[in-house]
């Protein structure tokens, strides 16, 4: 049954496995001990090469799952045949969660959410930023926007896997409940009179960041509290996100 404690228990297992593919993506991995791996796959197909060699012998050293499988099921296992030169591996994101399992852990906090983030580069180096400064996590919806892949990993340098994310299937939901249980949203505008470094910002934060060419959607939009905005110099009219991201995550 879907709500029986076995249920949801490999529910919320599956939801912190990513897939990532490629030999170089999965290699790298793999020599990453601080690395949770679930399971590594290959395809029969393969034709003897010494990396994969390699990648057995480290998963024999580490005691990881190794299953073969044929071409056609191993693109259905990495979502893109033409591009995982026959090898995919299963990561368990540690820092993956939920809302409600973020909540339990948070009194207070401040949060990035991304509204519409689709240029993989950005989001990686969101990423490292909110990692390296003073963000508790990032709130990512799981459609129409970017997704972990390798393209976001190799920008994040390494700290997605530091790096507390909320996946959400309904953003504009999922920042209402937020601010039901006393978060502050802010958004950025180039038209706001308050500028990002003098607003006094409460002890439960989530700045909301939007799409690299059409902003934040005007439903997320509306539910923001404030609006602030990044001083600018010079008739420069905005920055990049990831840009952005940093100068908030120091904040």
């Amino acid at each position: 049954m879907k709500d029986s404690p076995e249920y949801l228990a490999k529910k919320s297992f599956f939801d912190k496995v990513l897939t990532i593919y490629g030999r170089n993506a999965v290699m790298e991995a793999l020599e990453d001990d601080a690395v949770t791996i679930h399971k590594l796959h290959f395809s029969k197909s393969n034709k003897d090469a010494t990396v994969l060699e390699q990648m057995k012998e480290i998963a024999q050293r580490r005691g990881i799952e190794v299953a073969y499988h044929d071409k056609q099921a191993l693109s259905r296992i990495s979502k893109n045949a033409k591009q995982d030169q026959g090898v995919a591996l299963d990561i368990v994101l540690e820092h993956f969660g939920d809302e409600e399992s973020f909540l339990d852990a948070h009194n207070t906090y401040r949060i990035i959410a991304l509204d519409g983030i689709t240029n993989p580069q950005n989001l990686g180096m969101i990423i490292r930023s909110c990692a390296a400064g003073n963000v508790d996590a990032i709130l990512l919806p799981t459609k129409g926007a970017a997704q972990i892949s390798p393209l976001v990993i190799k920008a994040s340098v390494g700290t997605l896997f530091k790096m507390p994310i909320i996946k959400t299937t309904d953003l504009e939901k999922t920042l209402e409940s937020f601010q039901s249980k006393g978060a502050s949203l802010y958004t950025l505008s180039s038209h706001a009179s308050n500028s990002y470094k003098e607003q006094s910002y409460s002890n439960k934060t989530i700045f909301v960041l939007g799409n690299e060419s059409e902003g934040v959607s005007k439903r997320v939009e509306d539910l923001c509290d404030k609006s602030i905005a990044i001083p600018m110099q010079r008739g420069v009219e905005s920055l990049n996100v990831a840009v952005t991201a940093s100068l908030l995550a120091f904040l």
